[in-house]
């Protein structure tokens, strides 16, 4: 039962991660395109997280949806991109396009049929000659979050704090470049809180009348 629910749940996100994919290329809106390729990166995750590579799995969500997608994001809506048709321009660059294209597809089987070999264990023969192997006692029952916190927090614990307070200096650098200390802004524009805080009701009718 769990494996078939594994199975299913692989060809699930498999399904979502290409047509998440596909969308990202084919939708006209670029928020629209944006979003479909955080779902691509998502369905990845959950890809790498049914392989049990728990630490890439978190790594893809935090770095790839959480930093650069919303990076994307941020950038499309500040710059406000137009949607423009692009029909026309379809018959001018489909046979460029369609040669590059069956170009990178040759490209890419001949990668696949010089790189991968045909599985063995498809014939009856090999299967029955094949030899029990318990691989149940050569898995390591320790994840790789643990496996690299345990690293990181052990050896490399001299560099981490070290990058840590490098990213502070960083943080706290840009918040000093944004203050503004000119000496030649005029007084006037300069809000005084003593003057603000001592303003009451007839302060404002008494200086409404006078004006």
């Amino acid at each position: 039962m769990v494996i078939k629910l594994v199975e299913i749940l692989f060809y699930l996100f498999s399904s979502i991660l290409l047509l998440s994919s596909f969308m990202v290329v084919v939708v006209k809106n670029t928020i629209y395109s944006v979003l479909f390729l955080v779902l691509s990166f998502i369905s990845a995750a959950g890809i790498l997280l049914l392989l049990e590579c728990d630490f890439i799995s978190l790594l893809f969500i935090i770095v790839y949806v959480g930093a650069i997608a919303v990076l994307f994001l941020f950038v499309v809506m500040m710059l406000d991109v137009k949607t423009i048709n692009i029909r026309k321009n379809y018959v001018r660059y489909f046979p460029f396009a369609s040669i590059l294209g069956f170009i990178l597809f040759v490209e890419i089987l001949y990668i696949i049929f010089d790189t991968f070999k045909s599985n063995p264990y498809i014939f009856i023969e090999s299967i029955k000659s094949n030899s029990y192997i318990n691989w149940y006692d050569k898995i390591d029952m320790i994840a790789e979050n643990e496996v690299v916190g345990q690293v990181l927090y052990t050896e490399y614990v001299l560099q981490f704090l070290i990058a840590g307070n490098i990213l502070l200096l960083v943080v706290i650098g840009s918040v000093v470049l944004t203050l503004n200390t000119r000496s030649g802004v005029a007084l006037d524009k300069k809000q005084s809180d003593f003057k603000q805080l001592s303003r009451s009701y007839k302060n404002v009718l008494l200086s409404s009348r006078i004006n």
